[in-house]
């Protein structure tokens, strides 16, 4: 029996040292290698995950901007507490805090 095993393991030999080379080389050394595809696949699952939270930002974004741009009121309050706008004759005292940001109330 083992004359048997070891005649046909020399017969194929070269081709079972062959096959094992190239799935060693398709899972560590290609371009698209098992390895590859493993970060690619973290790349995409981290991009599905971004692309999520700037859709809800987005969204958040735009029921902002329709509350704003419907009354000429809160218009008025967004200006001059983001971009720190003021009417004529008007005095305006900005507050930073520590890292010399200005402060917001929300």
């Amino acid at each position: 029996m083992k004359k048997i095993i070891s005649s046909r393991f020399k017969d194929y030999q070269f081709y079972i040292i062959s096959a094992g080379l190239f799935i060693v080389w398709l899972v560590f050394f290609d371009r698209s290698s098992l390895l590859t595809q493993i970060d690619l696949a973290m790349d995409l699952k981290n991009l599905a995950k971004e692309k999520a939270f700037y859709e809800s930002e987005l969204e958040s974004i735009k029921k902002e901007e329709k509350a704003i741009l419907g009354d000429m009121n809160s218009l008025e309050k967004f200006a001059r507490e983001k971009y720190l706008m003021k009417k004529e004759g008007e005095t305006v005292f900005v507050l930073v805090d520590e890292d010399n940001e200005p402060i917001k109330e929300e």
